[in-house]
């Protein structure tokens, strides 16, 4: 029984081989048909991929995109290629070429005009990405082309178009960046003399978000230029209870309008208070110039000297080493000054803000982060005391 079986298993061999053979013979008809129907371009482009030789492969595509109408996708990648390897100019002719074509189905069409938006916005032809992506509301590429005109109307500071167009996308703008557009218009209308209508952009700012400290900041700016200086240090005042961590922003402005009032002391008081519960290294230096001023080069150097030991930072030693300069002979100066420089050299890349969200640097404080374009987004301490923090 036994042998019977592995004698028709054996016969089952030939006819296996057989159905693949059959099987094989039309899979590489099949093969060949398709392979006579492209251009010779096309096999040359990708032996010159094999080769490395990705510039010659472009050019073979390129002829191969114009020999055959039907090559459609080819279009569209090679466009996308350009446009990644900065060759602008190629993939806007690229994705026009496809654009002019008068057989082209709709929805390509509007693929290939949202590709050619594209392009013009890494170009920095904005007002061309602008066209291209309006003509591209209402159309499956609606939510795409509203993100893209959003960015260009930040970059172009277009606010109002942002507002609008905000509005539409509550996932991708959220309340606090829209008063955070507000805000612009209403620094734009104070800076131009316009307090009437700075005004109203600072309530809508905060009907969009009540703990929007820059339109705190900008309403008691705008009051000081009214003249109303008690008024501007309430509205300051206020960020207190929106962030504190902010007030470090409006200490020199404190200060200066309790000095207008002659209520210096007053403002002496309030500022060493903001810095007893909220360190900060801004608001140290604010209240040591304070102190100097009012009481002397020693009781500015315990200042310093109580901070320091409460708040440990390299910034704040090299503060304390300026302060204890005056107060020591000539012979030990020269060593206070050796080690200052030490730590000066330490200290510059640390007294630098820093983005939450991108981790971008810089030596001033940004409302937007001019590397990942996000609002709010810079704490207002520097990068040592952020580091401190984590």
């Amino acid at each position: 029984m036994n042998d019977l079986f592995e004698y028709w298993q054996l016969l089952l061999i030939p006819v296996f081989f057989a159905l693949g053979w059959a099987a094989a013979r039309v899979d590489m008809r099949q093969v060949v048909h398709e392979s006579r129907a492209l251009p010779r371009s096309y096999f040359q482009g990708l032996n010159f991929l094999l080769n490395e030789e990705p510039d010659k492969a472009i050019d073979s595509f390129l002829e191969v995109a114009k020999v055959d109408s039907q090559t459609v996708e080819l279009h569209f990648a090679l466009g996308n290629l350009f446009r990644r390897r900065g060759e602008t100019e190629r993939a806007i002719r690229m994705h026009q070429n496809l654009i002019d074509r008068e057989d082209l189905d709709e929805k390509v069409r509007l693929h290939a005009l949202s590709e050619l938006a594209q392009d013009y916005l890494k170009a920095g032809l904005l007002d061309r990405a602008e066209e291209m992506f309006n003509k591209l509301l209402g159309t499956s590429f609606d939510a795409e082309a509203k993100r893209n005109l959003l960015e260009i109307y930040q970059v172009e500071k277009e606010w109002l178009k942002a507002v609008e167009i905000a509005r539409e996308l509550p996932e991708i703008a959220s309340q606090r960046d829209v008063a955070e557009y507000y805000c612009e218009l209403a620094a734009n209308e104070i800076m131009r003399s316009r307090p009437e209508s700075a005004r109203e952009y600072l309530e809508q700012a905060m009907q969009q978000n009540r703990k929007c400290v820059r339109a705190s900041l900008l309403q008691g700016d705008l009051l000081l230029q009214e003249g109303k200086l008690l008024e501007a240090i309430e509205a300051w005042q206020r960020i207190e209870q929106q962030d504190p961590a902010y007030l470090a922003l409006v200490a020199q402005r404190l200060l200066e309008t309790y000095r207008k009032l002659e209520r210096r002391d007053e403002g002496a008081a309030l500022l060493r208070a903001y810095l007893e519960r909220y360190p900060s290294l801004d608001l140290l230096d604010v209240v040591y110039q304070l102190i100097l001023e009012g009481e002397g080069t020693e009781s500015a150097y315990r200042l310093v000297r109580d901070e320091l030991q409460r708040n440990p930072t390299l910034l704040g030693l090299e503060k304390l080493m300026s302060a204890r300069l005056p107060l020591v002979s000539p012979e030990v100066r020269v060593d206070v000054e050796l080690a200052k420089t030490i730590i000066q050299g330490y200290t510059k890349r640390l007294s630098r803000y820093r983005c939450d969200n991108c981790g971008f640097k810089a030596r001033q404080f940004y409302w937007r982060c001019p590397a990942c374009g996000g609002w709010e987004t810079y704490p207002p301490r520097r990068s040592e005391e952020f580091d401190q923090t984590l």
